[in-house]
């Protein structure tokens, strides 16, 4: 299924000319960004929402999470999740290069909500069917599977033939609605292992591969403070310090596994986590591998023991002792008994690096919400990691808001003032148009030998 690249628009011809011309540049550079329906509940300056989401950031948006009901259909999980579903998909009036997602996965009671679905035709057919119509319903370009872990009381086996067998179905009905209603293909992904053991039981790759638009690999949580000794969440490679099963708890062993079980590469996305790992350090070594017990204190928005977003990071590294962990491509910083390690604009830096010398098919964040979203904390604008993500991996510049001196008025710059988002036509040149959103004004062009036309608000032909 094609995917489209920012910063396009779908540009169309006038309807006089009975005919819809769809421009768009494929691209092997996914930056996917991942939103989360809890982080609403976070305190204060922590708390985001699909109103918190710059549309232009990232090339796709998933939302996490809903579930499967006992009735084998796709269902909310958040009491307002269907408002923040309206909210997201808003977003791509303004940007009409967005593409968005919905999530499906989790645990009822500890045990993944797919294992009883899959179990019978019957089943997948009804779940197959409840996707389509909701996915479409709340315009949701595609389906994200959230099928990490699955398999319990010797089922793996089972679990992993009944997977493919619930992708080949999805795609299969994917395609036909697509075709029947004359509709844009839904997109069909998934988030996977990273953990070898995992992988082998839970996937079988060659057979999933085909059916999968883009997969992301979740290469994060390698060690935390559940070990007994530091260990870094996200290494991009091995250290010294690794031994037995540990020596494959780095980016590097996940992708080149994917790869040898025989994953394309160019449909694999590496993960870049915007968050960091705590340990409480119970001797006096403070390196990597230094003896620990339990997790540091919970941060004062994720109010998560062993676990701080990356703007509560921003509060403790100015103060903190910060290393560079030459071999794996990773910061770690050590104030008092507290041990973080954590991913800098270098280490995401080093990431792309790795992933352009793959050729893998680009990244996917977790999450939108735990980077500096609001610009507040970490005094280097809003989304600093995400941003510096998006220019490391080569995608094209965003749109600027045209700004007005302090000391008089711009009129383009107040153009959105009071307008709905939305696009508008420039009376001053006919190549260019206006993107309005939240009350700010981006000037977009069209293409060479194209103008703007507002009757279809799209840019075709003089």
């Amino acid at each position: 299924m094609p995917l489209t690249q920012w910063p396009l628009p779908v540009l169309c011809v006038p309807a006089a000319l009975g005919a819809l011309l769809v421009l768009h540049t494929a691209t092997s550079s996914r930056l996917v960004c991942h939103m989360t329906n809890w982080a609403q509940y976070r305190p204060s300056s922590g708390k985001f929402t699909s109103d918190n989401i710059d549309p232009f950031l990232c090339t796709h948006v998933i939302y996490a999470l809903s579930t499967i009901n006992s009735f084998n259909q796709i269902a909310p999980i958040e009491w307002n999740d269907e408002q923040q579903f309206a909210g997201l998909n808003r977003l791509k009036n303004v940007n009409p290069a967005l593409k968005t997602l919905l999530s499906v996965g989790g645990t009822v009671n500890g045990i993944s909500p797919f294992i009883a679905m899959v179990a019978k035709i019957e089943s997948r057919a009804t779940f197959i069917k409840s996707v389509i119509s909701y996915l479409r319903t709340n315009n949701f370009d595609g389906l994200n599977l959230a099928w990490e872990y699955p398999g319990h009381n010797g089922s793996e086996e089972q679990d992993r033939e009944r997977f493919t067998l619930l992708l080949s179905e999805l795609a299969k009905a994917f395609e036909d609605d697509a075709r029947e209603n004359r509709k844009t293909p839904l997109l069909l992904t998934a988030n996977v292992a990273a953990f070898r053991p995992n992988i082998d039981r839970a996937y079988e790759v060659q057979k999933i591969a085909p059916h999968l638009d883009f997969i992301n690999v979740m290469t994060y949580d390698y060690h935390g403070h559940w070990e007994a000794a530091t260990g870094h969440n996200s290494p991009l490679y091995g250290s010294a310090m690794d031994s037995g099963t540990h020596i494959h708890h780095n980016i590097n062993a996940s992708i080149s596994h994917w790869l040898v079980k025989g994953a394309p590469a160019e449909k694999l996305l590496l993960g870049f986590p915007t968050y960091g790992r705590t340990y409480r350090l119970s001797t006096g070594a403070t390196g990597l591998g230094a003896p620990s017990n339990g997790p540091a204190d919970a941060g004062p928005y994720t109010r998560t023991a062993g676990f701080w977003s990356s703007y509560e990071i921003c509060a403790f590294t100015p103060g903190a002792n910060v290393e560079w962990i030459s071999e794996q491509q990773v910061p770690y910083a050590t104030y008092g008994s507290a041990w973080l390690g954590y991913d800098d604009k270098r280490s995401f830096s080093s990431k792309v690096q790795y992933m352009t010398a793959n050729n893998l098919g680009g990244a996917h964040v977790w999450t939108l919400d735990m980077d500096d979203f609001s610009g507040s904390f970490c005094s280097d604008g809003t989304y600093p990691l995400i941003n510096h993500l998006r220019v490391s991996m080569g995608l094209p510049s965003k749109p600027t808001t045209t700004a007005a001196p302090a000391t008089t008025t711009d009129p383009i710059a107040d153009f959105c003032r009071g307008r709905p988002d939305g696009l508008y036509e420039n009376p001053a040149n006919e190549k260019t148009f206006f993107q309005c959103f939240q009350g700010h004004t981006y000037l977009q062009h069209c293409q060479a030998g194209l103008v703007y036309w507002d009757s279809c608000k799209c840019c075709s032909h003089p």
